[in-house]
């Protein structure tokens, strides 16, 4: 900041020991010290305010940052759930898809070849996995005709 050594200091001692004497001299310096006392008290005091100040700018702008993290992952996360939903109800209605086929085609008889009983196999196993890995249930029991039971 200033620079005074220690010869500087000597000068201004003995020109004001010459000036104020002895007697004025210690209560002279009494005042200096106090007065310097204050103005660095001062500048600590306006120092560590602008130090807060900044301290909690920084604060705010790191939660600023973060609350828009958050945000951010939020809006992410409701996109994603939202995907997720409208893939599930594909499936779901593949799956019912694929149910009704199976239903319909085994209530039908089979034209041509010998009769099992059981409804046709698919021409390739893809068709579970394409539906989710959803296996279709066994066909149900076919029901006897109105005449079968009349006669018994």
């Amino acid at each position: 900041m200033f620079d005074i050594g220690f010869s500087e200091l000597l000068v201004i001692a003995i020109v004001a020991l010459v000036v104020l004497g002895p007697e004025r001299l210690p209560k002279a310096a009494r005042f200096a010290g106090l007065w310097v006392r204050r103005a660095r008290n001062q500048w600590d005091s306006v120092k560590q305010e602008l130090e807060r100040e900044l301290h909690a700018e920084d604060i705010k702008r790191q939660m600023q940052d973060v609350r828009r993290s958050m945000q951010d992952t939020e809006n992410e996360l409701r996109a994603s759930g939202e995907a997720a939903r409208r893939q599930a109800q594909d499936l779901d209605a593949h799956g019912r898809l694929l149910a009704d086929e199976v239903r319909s085609s085994a209530e039908t008889p089979e034209t041509g070849g010998a009769s099992t009983g059981h409804a046709p196999a698919a021409a390739d196993g893809d068709d579970a996995a394409a539906a989710g890995g959803v296996e279709p249930s066994p066909p149900e029991p076919a029901k006897p005709s109105a005449d079968a039971e009349g006669n018994r």
